[in-house]
């Protein structure tokens, strides 16, 4: 069973007026075969723990770890925390003109693996997720996210997720501006990710929506950059009809 251990996580950015602390102490364990759903308010930090977890350098960690079966993450580069199973699904996928859908997708399936699929495998496995996730078959050869609908950018992040099979996904708002078809879709992919039985997913949203489609076995509301409360599906289904009122009062209280 392989597990993803943040402790006492402090991060801050850099801005005009100095460095701005954005995480204040965050306390989260996701083990394989479990999903986790952060939810909370805009500017609680959510997106900033996603992109620590992953590596962006934007982002200044001040103290604090985050273990991957008890091997420090904060260590490694980007890439060897992908390699060593981390996946992160942004919010805002960019574009990478010049690179085609399919060469970039075998780039980085070898780049995680240390060798090249084979050819015929790949394109099998390739196909079988563009057709699971509804998508054209010209998708594999247009340039990553060029021109994409919203719809299409996340649905190729979800393909990413299937096709690279990493041991943790950090979903990074995968539900914002989709339709309710997409939101299917997507939600599909996923549960297909989760269904391997030993895979983590760590699902960071505003809305419970999403919940309807992806059963979470626990859920973190997430204030003032770390965690107020957990609970189950039951909380979710709280913050829907009373929404994050009393937990940001109860975090300017304190």
């Amino acid at each position: 069973m392989a597990t993803l251990e943040i402790r006492d996580l402090h991060v801050s950015v850099d801005t005009e007026q100095g460095l701005k602390g954005i995480l204040n102490g965050v306390d989260l364990t996701v083990r394989s075969g479990e999903t986790h759903a952060i939810m909370g308010p805009n500017g609680s930090g959510k997106s900033t723990l996603a992109y620590s977890i992953a590596g962006h350098p934007k982002y200044r960690i001040t103290s604090g770890s985050v273990t991957l079966d008890g091997v420090d993450v904060l260590s490694m580069t980007v890439d060897e925390r992908a390699r060593a199973g981390l996946f992160l699904a942004m919010q805002y996928p960019v574009e990478v003109p010049g690179v085609s859908v399919s060469n970039f997708l075998r780039t980085a399936k070898t780049a995680v693996d240390g060798e090249a699929p084979q050819v015929r495998t790949w394109l099998k496995e390739l196909n079988s997720a563009m057709e699971a996730l509804s998508m054209e078959s010209d998708v594999a050869q247009r340039n990553v996210n060029e021109g994409f609908s919203g719809g299409e950018k996340k649905r190729h992040e979800i393909m990413q997720l299937e096709l690279l099979n990493p041991k943790f996904a950090v979903l990074d708002e995968t539900d914002s501006g989709l339709d309710i078809d997409a939101l299917k879709v997507v939600a599909s992919g996923v549960n297909r990710f989760r269904e391997q039985g030993d895979r983590g997913v760590l699902l960071i949203t505003h809305y419970s929506r999403i919940l309807r489609y992806i059963t979470p076995d626990f859920v973190h509301v997430f204030v003032a950059g770390r965690v107020a409360e957990e609970g189950g599906r039951e909380l979710a289904e709280e913050l829907e009809s009373e929404g994050y009122d009393k937990y940001v009062k109860a975090a300017a209280a304190s």
